[in-house]
C-alpha cells in the first residue's frame, strides 16, 4: 500500500511541475492571441520562406502553440520541435543579447545561424538584424546566458 502511495505522489508532483514548466514557458514566450510567432510556420523559416501557418495545422508543444501552412510542416515539427522553435522565445535576439530586453519582432524578419531560428525587430528606421550581424558571436553568449534569466532550467 505504501509503495502504490508513494507512486501516485510522484506522478502527481511530476505531473504539476510540468504543468507550472509550461505555465512559465508561456509566460515567457512571445505570443500573439496565444500562437507563437504571429501565426507564422516555424518551420517555413528553413526553407528561407516565411509563411502565415494556418489554424487547422496548429500544434501545441510543451504550452506554446503553433500554427503550419502545410501537413509536412506539421509532421516534421512534431518530430523534432527543438529543431524549429524560435530562439529566446521568439523574442528579438538582438535586444536579448544587447540588453537583455524583451522585444517583438517582425516576423518576416529572421536568420537560421547553426540551425536555429532567430528572429529580429524591424521596422522603417531600425532593423536589429543588420546591428546583430555586426557583432553576431558576442550577442549570441549574452543572448544565451539573458534567456536563462528568464528560463529556470
Amino acid at each position: 500500500m505504501k509503495t502504490a502511495f508513494s507512486i501516485i505522489t510522484l506522478l502527481l508532483l511530476s505531473t504539476t511541475g510540468f504543468s507550472q514548466d509550461m505555465n512559465s514557458r508561456k509566460k515567457e514566450y512571445l505570443l500573439e492571441n496565444g500562437v507563437a510567432i504571429e501565426g507564422y510556420d516555424p518551420v517555413s523559416y528553413f526553407n528561407n520562406k516565411p509563411q502565415k501557418g494556418k489554424k487547422e495545422f496548429a500544434f501545441t508543444h510543451e504550452g506554446i502553440v503553433y500554427q503550419f501552412a502545410n501537413n509536412n510542416n506539421l509532421i516534421a515539427f512534431k518530430k523534432n520541435p527543438e529543431n524549429y522553435e524560435p530562439q529566446y522565445g521568439g523574442w528579438c535576439a538582438y535586444a536579448m543579447g544587447s540588453k537583455g530586453e524583451k522585444v517583438e519582432v517582425d516576423p518576416q524578419t529572421f536568420k537560421i545561424v547553426n540551425g536555429k531560428l532567430y528572429l529580429f525587430y524591424h521596422t522603417f528606421f531600425s532593423n536589429t538584424l543588420t546591428d546583430w550581424n555586426k557583432d553576431e558571436n558576442s550577442l549570441r553568449l549574452k543572448a544565451d546566458a539573458n534567456w536563462k534569466k528568464f528560463i529556470k532550467q
